[in-house]
């Protein structure tokens, strides 16, 4: 009877600390049920091992439906204590309540042991379920709270933080049974927020991002085991809104929108071929249009690796309704374009494949006269390439390949001719035929200008380009319009051959205007607009247009007289020596040339010297021996077929003389006229830079001498103050009147003599208004 009145006891003081409450509390706390989504863990291996969405075969035509991925279930549930029905007790207690350290069991196997107080698990503990299950931990009021260690029986663990029971905040879960850990947050024992999941022991499978309720929803990152990967939006486990998927495996990526896993909406899927030894083309397949449901279905762009392209409509991955084949009708045109204009001053290729540049694409763009539709080359180039750094816009060493190429003019069909088709269906198709009717068929491969008219002499003059190019680059100024790139024009052109002296008697500044107006303006025209931009091209055909008519024939001729005379004093000379070295060798024998001597070159012509050296017309040559006897000629100039092949090999020889007369021409400009001047006019500006900084220091050395000086002054009249001052006050002298020599006449005596100490300098050369100041 005692005993079970001390049971009865127990209860009722239990009842009065509030244990029951405070267990009711813990258990609706605790309580989960398995509506609450969470899984088995079998369950998330099984999401592992499914991994990704496989992707869109390279082949337009065809295509691969693919199942969903799995959701991602949860790690494991919490386990709910048991009910506080206490079976036995070890420990400390205080007024018949447990307090202190102890250990207790409870009816149906659970166990608890650690701190107690007031009757109720406070403190640290260790708690452990009858099925082995143990947590350890902080309790507060019978309460699992902040921080603690979950360990269930097939060695999974969580430690982290905890709230009434569940995981709640920043935790870490390790599976027991299978390489899968999750580090991050816990919102009410469900993963929620920022967190990264493993799948495997290596890492190479994972998932960092956001999460929702245990499900991935958000913005996060998948790494699969294959090492295919997606960067983008989730929603219930799934890749939904924008991301970015590359199959590493399959060469392939895709970016745009997605809709519970599959493409859905307009994005962008490329196929990358494997690269062919010595080849130059895009390696690449390129779809970019609509998706539906993994499919293209709708409107869409397929750009082909050798060039070719198909925009239209799409129905389940293949072609479908009117097609817009204006590209494809004429690809073979553009094609055999494009290989002229790339092999343009080039020696041939050894796969002959070429690339092409903006020098040659400027080149082709003028031959079809493109800038005769009220654009410059300067303002095409900002329409299609604006979004290059600004230094890049107008760089001729740029390359384009096919697929640019066409694309390039594409988009210039639209801008020249849209405001004459906008009421015509299809549009872009009607501007595009347009373009290729009016510009290119017509004048395509018919080169003008003379940098490209001859291809010895194009090789010759693209040696000097790198200089031109620098000199370009220096006479540049900002664009007043966007992107604000450097670009040149013609009234610039026009102040750098005067700043650089180069305008005289042949080359005058009416001759330069028509320079301008044949390689960059309208032709026909009586004004010249001198705004209008110059690319390189311009640049560069200008100023060969300007070297054939500053170097005259006359001035080669004397050229040519100067180096004779040259040379022949250096026989001379060398003659001379020969003769007294014999004399000498008749008394002393010949030594050998010790290593140390330097010995001199034989002297090698010139270009200048080579060409002037061939006779100007055919037959000329006095050393001719190789000629036929006079009836044999006469039986010759009666055969019609030996005129013909005469006036062809005359007119070839005649063209050739020109084309070396032309080299002439430009060797002598550039290398004695246009590229010293240029270095004259750098070292004019340095020298007026470094005297500006001279003149400004000495100004400074002037206001600091001028400085010391009044200080002086005034300390002087101070001390002359305090002087006369003290003599009146001892009454031992008078006071005197103030020295004539005051400090205003000090002053200029010190100017004058900072005049003399000044280091003499040299007058600043008169520089002519520059191109800059001018602009």
């Amino acid at each position: 009877m005692t005993n079970d009145k001390k049971k009865d006891g127990k209860k009722k003081d239990a009842k009065k600390d509030g244990k029951k409450e405070a267990v009711e509390k813990s258990e609706e706390s605790l309580d989960t049920t398995t509506d609450s989504g969470l899984t088995r863990l079998s369950d998330l291996w099984s999401e592992s091992l499914s991994e990704e969405i496989p992707a869109i075969p390279e082949a337009p035509d065809k295509e691969v439906e693919e199942p969903p991925v799995q959701p991602v279930p949860a790690i494991h549930e919490e386990p709910v204590l048991a009910q506080v029905i206490i079976k036995s007790y070890e420990g400390e207690k205080v007024d018949e309540f447990y307090e202190g350290e102890g250990f207790i069991c409870f009816e149906g196997g659970n166990t608890y042991k650690g701190l107690f107080s007031e009757g109720r698990m406070n403190g640290e503990g260790t708690y452990t379920w009858a099925d082995g299950v143990k947590y350890e931990g902080t309790f507060v009021k019978n309460v699992p709270m902040h921080n603690g260690r979950y360990t269930w029986n097939d060695g999974s663990v969580y430690e982290g933080s905890i709230q009434d029971g569940l995981r709640h905040g920043y935790g870490v879960f390790r599976s027991g049974t299978h390489p899968i850990s999750y580090i991050g947050y816990w919102c009410n024992g469900k993963r929620h927020g920022k967190g990264e999941i493993y799948y495997d022991q290596e890492h190479t499978s994972w998932y960092s991002g956001d999460w929702v309720n245990n499900v991935r929803e958000g913005w996060g990152f998948r790494r699969y085991r294959s090492g295919n990967t997606y960067d983008g939006q989730w929603k219930k486990n799934l890749r939904h809104g924008c991301g970015k998927m590359i199959w590493l495996t399959d060469d392939q990526e895709y970016e745009g929108q997605w809709q519970c896993g599959l493409q859905h909406g307009s994005g962008m899927h490329t196929w990358f071929l494997k690269k062919m030894e010595l080849s130059q083309y895009p390696l690449r397949n390129e779809y970019v249009g609509d998706f539906v449901n993994g499919e293209r279905h709708g409107h869409g762009t397929f750009l082909y690796a050798d060039g070719a392209m198909y925009s239209g409509e799409w129905v389940h991955n293949k072609k479908h309704g009117k097609v817009e084949l204006a590209v494809l009708r004429h690809i073979s045109k553009l094609r055999k374009a494009y290989c002229f204009y790339s092999t343009l001053g080039y020696a041939p290729s050894s796969d002959g494949t070429y690339t092409l540049t903006m020098l040659q694409f400027w080149r082709f763009l003028k031959d079809c006269k493109f800038h005769l539709s009220s654009v410059t080359l300067a303002e095409i180039d900002r329409l299609l390439r604006g979004h290059k750094p600004l230094k890049q816009i107008h760089d001729p060493s740029d390359l384009l390949l096919f697929r640019t190429f066409v694309s390039y003019l594409v988009h210039l069909a639209f801008h020249i001719y849209h405001e004459e088709y906008k009421d015509k269906v299809p549009h872009l198709q009607k501007c595009f035929l347009e373009m290729m009717s009016r510009n290119v068929l017509p004048s395509a491969c018919h080169v003008q200008g003379i940098l490209y008219s001859d291809e010895e002499f194009t090789s010759f003059a693209m040696s000097y380009r790198e200089k031109c190019w620098e000199i370009y680059g220096d006479f540049c100024r900002p664009c007043p319009r966007s992107p604000f790139e450097p670009t040149l024009k013609l009234r610039q052109f026009l102040w750098m051959l005067d700043d650089l002296k180069l305008l005289n008697e042949q080359l005058t500044a009416p001759r330069v205007l028509g320079i301008l107006v044949k390689v960059a303006c309208l032709p026909g025209i009586y004004g010249v607009n001198l705004e209008l931009e110059m690319v390189f091209l311009e640049f560069f055909e200008a100023l060969l247009e300007c070297a054939l008519v500053h170097v005259a024939e006359d001035m080669i001729l004397k050229k040519e007289a100067q180096d004779n005379q040259k040379r022949s004093s250096f026989e001379i000379k060398a003659f001379s020596k020969k003769t007294s070295a014999a004399s000498v060798t008749e008394h002393f024998p010949p030594q050998p040339p010790s290593p140390s001597e330097d010995t001199k070159p034989a002297h090698q012509p010139s270009l200048l010297e080579t060409v002037l050296s061939f006779p100007m017309t055919p037959g000329e040559s006095k050393d001719d021996v190789s000629l036929p006897n006079k009836d044999v000629k006469e039986e010759q100039d009666s055969c019609p077929e030996k005129e013909l092949i005469d006036e062809a090999k005359e007119d070839k020889d005649e063209q050739k003389e020109l084309f070396s007369f032309w080299m002439c021409q430009v060797e002598s400009f550039f290398t004695t006229k246009f590229f010293p001047a240029f270095e004259h006019e750098i070292a004019l500006r340095n020298k007026i830079k470094e005297k500006k900084k001279q003149d400004a220091e000495l100004a400074d050395l002037r206001k600091i001498q001028a400085e010391e000086l009044e200080r002086l002054i005034a300390e002087k009249e101070v001390e002359e103050a305090k002087r006369q001052e003290a003599a009146v006050l001892h009454g031992s002298v008078q006071p005197r009147k103030r020295s004539s020599t005051s400090w205003k006449t000090l002053l200029p005596r010190r100017s004058l003599q900072l005049k003399k100490e000044a280091p003499k300098r040299e007058p600043s050369p008169k520089k002519r208004g520059s191109q800059g100041s001018r602009a």
